[in-house]
């Protein structure tokens, strides 16, 4: 295939005509040419290189890899690199190769890191063990690029024999280490990075991302579904004080500076979690485009998304030049974004109307094993008329959480949730076949009656629930089990679900029909009286006991400050 048309030449910040050869997927000449006014392009629009999201996990949209890959193309994602740590908490290394299976039955680039932390913690019970020979097993794939986000930082800080190997193995075999350390710090980062983990996504304020990025991390800036960060971490007045700052002497003239404000010093920028209903509008094009609109040279996002990505991972792709995979996109013009066409390996997958290629239907097997539960199952018992309990709560568009305390009325024996106060129930109900169930309290959800439930509850996946009444907590928890997995509400008025029977994660169908449905949900529980923009991933993240500050398991409610349980009722 040979064509003319602009290129973006991320390598060298320019844009420039030129004849463009592609053979066996590759670009082989790519050469620069004159044109004059008069000069008819072959392809109308600017050529970039097709986008890498270089951090996602793949089972929080919800759909298979072969399903996310028809979606994401039609926004110029070309290549992922994806932890599958959320499928292999469930199924172990069966569901890791299951993801790469099907992931090869399309034309999309996926990349896999090896999930260096299942489960995530001791502190709550999986359905799966992955030991440092499972890592080992993992990192010698060819389609394994890295070892996936080192959570236990406690692990890393106090030198956990197994925590350790499985960081001396990425290193043995030439795999970058990603990391995962909120809010770490001083002399806890230091030690954490001494290990070689050279990235980190959970900034979510600037002063931290600048504490890791000046001690040698690269900074991926999240824009997901649950956690959006962009904005904290390009913003402009707190760059230009640093500036100023780290300027104190005045070296640096001031026509610098201001040059240097609108080039990023973050490296990437990456989905994390994203739920289908935001995919279907959108994935790293709008993160780009929304970059720009907050003050980031547009050349310079797009940078964070092509070969920054591919230089830090060692990818075939990122760039058009000579010699590398021939994926990219075709967009109207750098201030709109819209795409036009995507490439993979020289040929269209999405020809600006459809996706030209379809996804195979896969055979879900049963992954809950627990019991129908009652309302009992969901009540705290304490003997007094009141008592004090520790709360989790949560914020819109945030994992962290914060704890707090609430004065609650015991009504014949049980604990009462206060609506008037927004203090409602958290349960964990474990699925793996022990039936263990945790009862706790949260703040910043709003629901005024009903329940909703997920088998979706980062990183074990064990059924979490929420909700005022305990009868339609069980009803919701009980719609799960009946569904095989996925997510359910409610009331007295409704009863809804979305059913994700693929390791009670994913669905068959594509993005827009699970989008669809989730809308509804979220319609549902907005009618109950829930405050949040996504309500069933920020409860999936209540579970994620590596987040700081306050979090739940089906072992009990967790401190994430001083990494120990604490009790629901204070004595």
């Amino acid at each position: 295939m040979e064509f003319t048309a602009y290129i973006l030449d991320v390598l060298t910040d320019s844009a420039y005509p030129a004849k463009i050869n592609i053979a066996d997927g590759i670009f082989k000449e790519i050469t620069p040419i004159s044109v004059s006014d008069e000069t008819k392009m072959d392809v109308e629009g600017l050529l970039l290189p097709g986008f890498i999201d270089s951090h996602i996990h793949i089972e929080s949209t919800m759909l298979t890899p072969a399903q996310f890959a028809k979606i994401a193309v039609m926004h110029g994602t070309t290549s992922v690199v994806c932890d599958p740590h959320e499928i292999a908490n469930v199924c172990g290394i069966d569901g890791i190769e299951f993801m790469i299976e099907n992931a090869s039955q399309v034309p999309f680039n996926f990349y896999f890191s090896a999930p260096s932390c299942v489960p995530a913690t001791s502190f709550e019970t999986s359905g799966a063990i992955l030991d440092s020979n499972d890592i080992e097993f993992l990192l010698k794939k060819d389609e394994v690029v890295a070892l996936g986000e080192m959570m236990n930082f406690p692990g890393v800080i106090n030198a956990d024999d197994e925590v350790i190997r499985k960081l001396e193995l990425a290193r043995q075999y030439k795999k970058p280490i990603d990391g995962h350390a909120p809010l770490l710090s001083g002399k806890e980062l230091d030690k954490y990075i001494d290990q070689y983990i050279v990235t980190d996504h959970e900034c979510s304020n600037f002063t931290e991302a600048i504490e890791k990025k000046q001690k040698g991390m690269r900074i991926m800036v999240r824009d997901g579904s649950s956690a959006k960060n962009m904005e904290a971490l390009f913003d402009f007045s707190e760059r230009i004080e640093y500036l100023k700052n780290q300027d104190s002497f005045g070296i640096i003239p001031t026509e610098v500076l201001e040059r240097r404000i609108h080039s990023p010093i973050f490296d990437f920028i990456v989905s994390d979690d994203k739920h289908p209903n935001d995919l279907i509008n959108g994935h790293l094009n709008k993160s780009v485009k929304k970059a720009s609109e907050l003050g980031v040279d547009i050349i310079k996002a797009i940078e964070m998304v092509t070969i920054n990505p591919a230089a830090h991972y060692g990818l075939d792709a990122g760039s058009i030049v000579t010699g590398a995979k021939a994926d990219f996109v075709v967009i109207d013009n750098l201030n709109d974004f819209n795409i036009l066409k995507t490439y993979v390996a020289g040929q269209c997958v999405f020809d600006g109307e459809n996706v030209l290629f379809d996804a195979p239907e896969v055979d879900a097997k049963n992954s809950i094993n627990a019991t129908k539960k009652t309302a009992d199952d969901f009540e705290i018992h304490f003997d007094g008329e009141e008592c004090e309990v520790n709360v989790i709560e949560c914020y819109n568009g945030e994992l962290l959480t914060s704890k707090s305390t609430a004065n609650l009325k015991v009504k014949d024996g049980i604990v009462k949730p206060d609506i008037y106060e927004d203090v409602l129930k958290i349960s964990v109900v474990e699925r793996y076949g022990k039936n263990n169930v945790t009862n706790a309290f949260i703040k910043g959800f709003g629901l005024k009656k009903g329940a909703i439930a997920s088998s979706v509850a980062h990183d074990s996946h064990n059924i979490i629930v929420i909700g005022y009444c305990a009868e339609m907590m069980a009803e919701a928890v009980n719609m799960i089990i009946e569904n095989k997995g996925g997510f359910a509400i409610a009331s007295e008025d409704f009863n809804e679900s979305l059913s994700l029977p693929i390791a009670g994660l994913m669905s068959n169908e594509d993005a827009f029909d699970v989008a669809h449905k989730l809308d509804v949900l979220h319609r549902m529980s907005s009618a109950l009286g829930c405050k949040l923009d996504s309500p069933f991933m920020t409860m999936a993240f209540m579970a994620l006991l590596v987040i700081p500050s306050l979090k739940i398991s089906d072992l009990g409610l967790f401190d994430g400050d001083s990494f120990e349980f604490i009790d629901v009722i204070k004595n």
